[in-house]
């Protein structure tokens, strides 16, 4: 009896796939599960197997484009290996697995889960576990991004994984991005393999010996090596069976030029060459989902609002007094360190109360005010630019809000911010003093109608009761939309937070 093989659905968004290449040749026999050929689609790459034992007759050649459902191959059950078995096959039986773990045969396919009511789509960033991996239950197998946070993907189930979604793709929520083959035990013992030692030590692949995948690049390799200029046969493959990998491509350089000598002859006309280890190559890296967001939503706020910046300066000598005499006992007491951001928080609470427009944001044609001060901080994060928030802030003390923003600064640098930690805000505060910025005008924060900017602490001459001193000064700028926030209003909400931090008695005593 004749088994008919068709090309199997590898994903959802894919409707054809490519003939690889064919690791059998045609009439050879073939055991259940035997590796038979690779099929390539736009994403990536799979390996398809005998689902019987049989002699082998090949339909669809390499190189053939076929559609999802089309006629792969046939295997004729039944049929005896005899001389068309390899001779290695024939004299030493098949290595039996010795690992506690056995197939159930169920297939789980695991969706993109919903990380967010306003989030559509994420970027599969990186898989922490290869295709064919044995994974367990609740493991981490891949990182995801969306445009406002990184998530870790576990693993629904134990057994064998089966990538689908290449790192790099953006997906929308629910789209296919692995599967498991479920498994019931432990995890499978390595399968045996008895190579000849001098293949061993001759070929560069995992098996052994050189099979078909060796020095063949992935769709998503190749096309680096496309970019770069780099030819598969000048990489050495790391992956499975001497594969080149997307790492492999990624590391790859062009080889060196040769020597001058070597020319057939000099052009009329040759550029100034540069000597010692000057470089003039280039290097491109796709955006991330958080970086194109961000992009976006930043040219949006300066075409969509009336933006305007307003600047003051703060004597910072009170503050650091403050700080000086009581930052070890506070540190001792709290075991958290007394910084500026929490004299700054209580200011711009204590302001935007008094000036509530400058808290306030619009809904289309209502302007929206907050009696609550949920503050946004800036946190530059490995990945870009992140605002958690800091709730009801005006309710905080200084401990709780230092403890706040030590919490929320090391998960942005982590990568472990949730959603509901970045959701929300009603004013924003970023100090690109800490990078020695002297002044900006930052960009507001949408929907946000203000953002207030500090800066580097500069030892300056100042003028105090008709005296020059020099004095620890900061420029702080006030970022605000006109279309609801008057001059009036953001001077005064300005000077009022200079008052307050020159005079950080007033956050006290509540004057």
């Amino acid at each position: 009896m004749s088994l008919e093989m068709k090309v199997p659905a590898v994903g959802e968004s894919i409707t054809e796939v490519t003939v690889s290449s064919w690791s059998k040749n045609d009439g050879d026999f073939v055991e259940m599960d035997e590796v038979i050929c690779e099929l390539e689609s736009d994403k990536a790459t799979f390996e398809v197997t005998a689902e019987a034992a049989g002699k082998l007759s090949i339909k669809a050649q390499e190189g053939d484009t076929l559609e999802i459902g089309a006629v792969l191959c046939e295997i004729e059950e039944g049929a005896a290996g005899g001389s068309t078995a390899p001779a290695e096959t024939s004299t030493e039986p098949a290595p039996v697995a010795t690992g506690e773990s056995k197939a159930t045969g169920e297939v789980l396919e695991m969706k993109v889960p919903a990380v967010g009511e306003s989030i559509t789509e994420v970027t599969l960033s990186t898989w922490q576990k290869s295709d064919g991996d044995f994974v367990e239950l609740d493991e981490n197998i891949a990182e995801i991004e969306s445009d406002k946070a990184t998530f870790d993907l576990t693993a629904e189930a134990q057994g064998i994984l089966k990538i689908v979604a290449q790192e790099g793709d953006t997906l929308e929520i629910g789209a296919l991005i692995c599967k498991i083959e479920v498994t019931e035990g432990g995890a499978p013992a390595p399968k045996a393999s008895t190579p000849d030692a001098s293949a061993t030590q001759a070929a560069p692949t995992q098996s052994g010996s050189e099979t078909y995948a060796t020095g063949h690049a992935s769709p998503a390799a190749a096309k680096i090596l496309d970019e770069k200029g780099i030819s598969a046969s000048d990489v050495k493959g790391t992956g499975r069976d001497g594969r080149i990998t997307k790492e492999d491509a990624a590391s790859a350089q062009k080889s060196a030029p040769v020597a001058e000598a070597a020319r057939p002859s000099a052009p009329q006309f040759e550029a100034p060459q540069l000597g010692g280890a000057i470089s003039r190559e280039q290097r491109r890296e796709k955006m991330s989902s958080l970086r194109k967001t961000v992009s976006r939503r930043l040219v949006s706020v300066k075409n969509e609002t009336a933006m305007l910046t307003t600047f003051n300066e703060v004597n910072m000598k009170p503050i650091m007094d403050i700080r000086k005499k009581y930052k070890e006992e506070f540190k001792e007491k709290n075991e958290v360190g007394l910084g500026f951001m929490s004299f700054f928080t209580k200011a711009c609470c204590v302001a935007l109360q008094e000036w509530p427009a400058v808290n306030g944001m619009i809904d289309g044609n209502e302007m929206v005010y907050n009696d609550y001060c949920d503050i946004s901080i800036a946190v530059s994060a490995p990945k870009g630019l992140v605002v958690p928030v800091i709730r009801n802030a005006e309710s905080l003390n200084f401990v709780q809000i230092e403890k706040e923003v030590i919490r929320l600064a090391t998960k942005a640098r982590d990568n472990k911010l949730s959603i509901e930690e970045m959701e929300g805000g009603t004013f924003t505060i970023t100090n690109g003093g800490v990078f020695g910025s002297m002044m900006s005008t930052p960009i507001i924060n949408a929907p946000q109608s203000a953002i207030l900017g500090m800066h580097n602490i500069v030892q300056r001459a100042v003028v105090e009761n008709g005296e020059v001193v020099v004095r620890p000064m900061m420029y702080v700028a006030l970022s605000y939309d006109h279309r609801i926030i008057d001059g009036r209003e953001s001077v005064s909400f300005l000077v009022r937070v200079k008052q307050l931090l020159e005079d950080p008695t007033r956050l006290l005593l509540g004057v």
